[in-house]
């Protein structure tokens, strides 16, 4: 009999495990095929819709015989003019739309290539713990060496500056507003990290996700007084517009950077549907009174999320942005056996806040993408 053939993995998936949430969302799957009735407040996807004037570009476009071929790697005019306009309103940042800006298939694929693009074997990488566990395994995969900084609450949630070690640190990842935290960085605290990777030479990368919601304070590092020398950002439509499964997000920065980004993006991919950037373009036009509903939404749901959380015995602190809730569990509990033991119990799934980090490993995160009547049917098993 012969052998059954098992192709022999490349040694970069040994420094990076499946992603928590793919393996807990099968759990949960497993679970409700047994007949549970699982309500999951775990992950950040926007349960609302886009706009349908966005939706009607889609199709519309989508029904041109033309529409259907590769696209430049650069992404259309359109896309890029409406990206330009959307940070002059609204961050007060002049970008060129020709050079200044490149559209992504979501940001999470511009994590991935500005590592490839830079980090060379060894390449030291300052990650945030807790953070976006998409930062970490991008640098393994580059076979770059993870340097973790600590945010932590007594701090606010932002870096110690005077910490941050220098030998060999290429890179410097950054995201404010801030996941899981929900922590807002002041333009103070933005000029000193701009100001330390100006001194030290690091680039410097913000992933700036979540500007829209439940935050008040709007603003971009490429805002900051000598950004441009050393920084990028990434920004997404996914959170802000609702649209996480179209995979729509942008770099932008120096025209230096973004062709050098190209160079390596040019090789994975050939361009964004033609119908989806031109579908953005059109929701990156909304205006106020998009954004303004949208918070209405959040902060109403905001309210009946901290309620579950108190119920819970958690806590959370006040002002948080984006789409969740992190509060700090009771004490001498495990944040993994808290949440097991809700799900198991309760049949309500958390996020512990150990999967972003050793950081995080007191604390759990509520996502608010869930109407008010799922958080109302959370809070009343909770308290039966």
């Amino acid at each position: 009999m012969t052998e059954r053939f098992q192709p022999q993995l490349s040694s970069r998936l040994s420094s990076v495990g499946e992603y928590y949430f793919s393996r807990k969302l099968r759990e949960i799957e497993d679970m409700r095929r047994a007949g549970a009735d699982i309500i999951s407040l775990g992950v950040g996807s926007p349960d609302l819709p886009p706009h349908p004037s966005v939706v009607e570009r889609l199709a519309s476009e989508a029904a041109r015989a033309s529409a259907h071929g590769y696209q430049s790697y650069r992404g259309v005019a359109e896309l890029r003019g409406a990206l330009a306009t959307w940070y002059g309103r609204y961050f007060g940042v002049a970008l060129d739309a020709e050079s200044e800006i490149l559209p992504l298939i979501g940001s999470k694929e511009g994590v991935m290539h500005t590592v490839m693009t830079y980090i060379s074997k060894g390449d030291k990488v300052l990650v945030p713990n807790p953070g976006y566990p998409t930062y970490a395994s991008a640098v393994r995969l580059a076979e770059g060496e993870v340097v973790e900084y600590a945010l932590r609450e007594e701090s606010d949630y932002v870096p110690d500056i005077e910490a941050l070690p220098t030998e060999g640190v290429k890179m410097m990842i950054i995201n404010y507003p801030h996941m899981p935290t929900g922590a807002v960085a002041s333009s103070e605290v933005l000029q000193r990290v701009v100001d330390w990777c100006r001194e030290h030479h690091v680039l410097l990368v913000n992933d700036n996700a979540y500007g829209f919601l439940r935050n008040e304070a709007r603003l971009s590092l490429l805002a900051i007084e000598g950004a441009r020398e050393v920084a990028i950002e990434l920004n997404s439509l996914s959170k802000s517009h609702n649209m996480a499964g179209w995979r729509i997000g942008m770099i932008g920065g120096a025209r230096g950077r973004i062709d050098e980004i190209l160079r390596f993006k040019s090789n994975m991919d050939s361009g964004m549907y033609l119908p989806l950037q031109l579908a953005a373009a059109t929701a990156l036009g909304l205006g106020d009174e998009w954004y303004e509903e949208q918070n209405r939404v959040y902060r109403s749901r905001e309210a009946k999320g901290m309620a579950i959380m108190k119920a819970l015995g958690v806590e959370c602190r006040p002002n948080q942005a984006g789409l969740f809730l992190w509060g700090m569990v009771p004490d001498g509990e495990d944040c993994y056996s808290f949440c097991d033991r809700l799900l198991y119990e309760k049949h309500i799934f958390l996020t512990p806040g150990g999967v972003f980090g050793s950081e995080g490993e007191r604390y759990v995160r509520l996502s608010l993408c869930a109407s008010e009547g799922l958080l109302d049917r959370v809070l009343e098993r909770i308290n039966s």
